[in-house]
């Protein structure tokens, strides 16, 4: 349990002591530090976290009451973690910056502390088109943004009123949007289980966080403030306070990325226009872990791809070059089912929002075109 947790247990009986990190955080941090420094941990968490930083950044605290524990606490806890770091809140970033940022320049190929995110900009929408016309290879398309809310920390420091709260403006704004992104805001609390078999089955619903999440304190008060929208087309999707505060989608069979793009960029510009998004000069979007930030852009299609994938090494070789991930079918963490790989950009900062979607959109043209050449 970290810092932004405690202050609903501490007594006023030593208001010296707010300001400072409380023994049993400090014991816990030297506890974890030995863990992970003994380990053969691979994750950005251990190759950045050195005693030095360490010693630095343990006594500090955010005006959240978080700590250097909240960070990395679920890296600690889960020695296979790729990356090992989340920021409680959006503060986080700056004041334990000697740790998020080699870690932020290492994941987001190289940037570095004195760069800056540019602007958001998304791009001529329309000169994007169709990856795979014939279907031969594209099972579906996706693109997804994540949004934080402004004036709100992230998921470990949340009250349960917090996320009321949220729930309400979130389902109030969605509710109004019309035409193609018309649709339904369905809680998690109290959710009937008809409905909830209905989300299962169209793979919309999502579950209490991983074992990742759980232990960067991200699920607390489950399901409370949680919830699913989508519209009637099945095509555009926006989950309430899963990892993020709002995690935008949108979606649909085969290769037509500029549709999806579209579509995606006309809901995000939508929901801009009724609620502010926590956004920073030098990070661009900020969200609760360091991999989706800046355009927080993440374009994904299902491809299946026999021939390159008979050998996953090459496959993930050739793809890095594209600055291509290639993920199992259901995501981080899992096995490709019946030869089906979830590909997707991997930079997402330091470059707009069109050049993230571009990228991932050459990369998977380029691979079409190897799988047909095999």
């Amino acid at each position: 349990m970290g810092g932004c947790t405690s202050k609903d247990t501490t007594s006023n009986d030593d208001k010296k002591s707010s300001n400072m990190v409380d023994q049993a955080v400090l014991d816990k941090l030297e506890t974890g530090f030995t863990k992970l420094a003994n380990s053969d941990s691979k994750s950005l968490l251990k190759k950045y976290l050195t005693k030095e930083v360490f010693d630095q950044l343990k006594t500090k605290k955010t005006s959240f009451d978080s700590t250097l524990l909240d960070c990395i606490q679920s890296g600690v806890e889960n020695l296979d973690s790729g990356v090992g770091i989340y920021a409680p809140d959006a503060e986080a970033y700056t004041l334990f910056a000697d740790l998020f940022d080699p870690i932020i320049e290492d994941y987001h190929g190289g940037f570095k502390k004195t760069d800056k995110h540019p602007p958001k900009d998304f791009g001529d929408v329309d000169s994007l088109g169709n990856l795979d016309p014939a279907n031969e290879f594209i099972v579906s398309t996706r693109v997804r943004c994540g949004r934080s809310l402004e004036g709100y920390p992230f998921n470990p420091c949340l009250t349960e009123a917090q996320y009321k709260e949220m729930e309400e403006k979130v389902s109030s704004t969605l509710s109004g949007l019309e035409d193609e992104l018309k649709g339904t805001f369905y809680p998690l609390t109290g959710m009937s289980k008809e409905i909830q078999q209905k989300l299962i089955d169209d793979h919309f619903l999502f579950k209490e966080g991983d074992r990742f999440l759980q232990a960067a304190n991200a699920c607390r008060f489950w399901p409370t403030g949680r919830g699913i929208y989508h519209n009637d087309d099945k095509t555009f999707l926006v989950w309430c306070n899963e990892e993020d505060h709002l995690r935008i989608i949108s979606m649909q069979m085969g290769g037509d990325l500029g549709q999806v793009y579209r579509r995606l960029v006309h809901a995000v510009n939508e929901i801009e226009k009724r609620l502010p998004f926590s956004h920073n000069d030098r990070l661009g979007f900020l969200t609760f872990c360091p991999t989706n930030l800046g355009t927080t852009v993440r374009a994904s299609v299902h491809i299946k791809l026999p021939k390159l994938a008979a050998n996953r090494a090459k496959l993930e070789e050739i793809a890095g070059k594209f600055n291509l991930q290639v993920r199992g079918t259901r995501g981080e963490h899992t096995e490709a089912e019946g030869g089906i790989y979830d590909i997707s950009n991997k930079r997402r900062l330091g470059l707009t929002e069109y050049q993230a979607v571009k990228e991932m959109h050459d990369g998977i043209a380029e691979l079409i075109k190897l799988e047909k050449e095999l």
